[in-house]
């Protein structure tokens, strides 16, 4: 019962979002169970998820992804090189740190923290890590700019009580932003703590976290803590 303009600043204001940017990151989320989970053609699946093109959806669907429909089958199917493309963000002096903690009634699982330049969290992010488990995350030589920080498990997700997701198996998230760099900036402290995902947050897109081979790439839990630097953005130590 609102206008379509009043309707927008709602949804901007309590989502960050604008609805078409919000719909677009949802029918990427659809399109990758899809490819993930049945046997559908490109075409089909870019139908369902709301599109008329399939080459403006593999267009989008590759730019969000950091790979195209077809590559992404083939990633979450079998293990393979997971690189996210060759864009290069400027190096600067600024450090980012701080902790991921363990939410209450959630197993300690393998953490993924990155750093975006949007809202929503798709594409390659400035810089990444991978945690064993919750703990300290520290970036280095962040460039100048507005971030945006998520900290998502790498895992089943845990769902919401009482109420189907949508998108069923979205992991634990906690997202924190906008984060701003300035030129004098040295240092900035963020904390997160991963939790079921809120209504109305956007899915992370990332392809990287759909590699099958990740999890092995981190160390046992009970071996202590250690992070493996996901995108070649240089040592992440926790």
């Amino acid at each position: 019962m609102f206008s379509k303009f009043h309707f927008t600043r709602i949804f901007q204001r309590v989502t960050g979002l604008s609805p078409g940017r919000f719909l677009s990151a949802l029918r990427i989320q659809r399109a990758k169970h899809l490819l993930a989970e049945t046997s559908l053609n490109v075409a089909d699946i870019s139908a369902l998820v709301g599109y008329n093109s399939v080459g403006t959806f593999s267009t989008r669907f590759a730019r969000s992804i950091g790979h195209s429909p077809t590559a992404y089958r083939r990633l979450v199917g079998t293990p393979r090189d997971h690189g996210m493309g060759a864009e290069a963000f400027d190096a600067g002096s600024a450090v980012i740190r701080g902790n991921v903690r363990a939410h209450p009634g959630i197993a300690e699982q393998p953490m993924f923290v990155g750093l975006f330049a949007d809202r929503i969290r798709a594409g390659r992010p400035v810089r990444c890590a991978i945690l064993a488990r919750p703990g300290p995350f520290r970036f280095e030589r962040v460039p100048r700019g507005t971030w945006y920080l998520v900290a998502q498990t790498i895992g089943a997700g845990a769902g919401r009580p009482g109420r189907p997701d949508m998108f069923p198996g979205l992991p634990p998230v906690d997202a924190r932003g906008p984060v701003t760099i300035h030129r004098d900036t040295a240092e900035e402290v963020v904390d997160l703590r991963p939790a079921p995902r809120p209504y109305g947050d956007p899915a992370v897109l990332l392809a990287l976290l759909d590699a099958p081979e990740l999890v092995q790439r981190v160390a046992p839990v009970g071996a202590g803590r250690r992070s493996v630097d996901a995108v070649g953005t240089g040592p992440l130590a926790a």
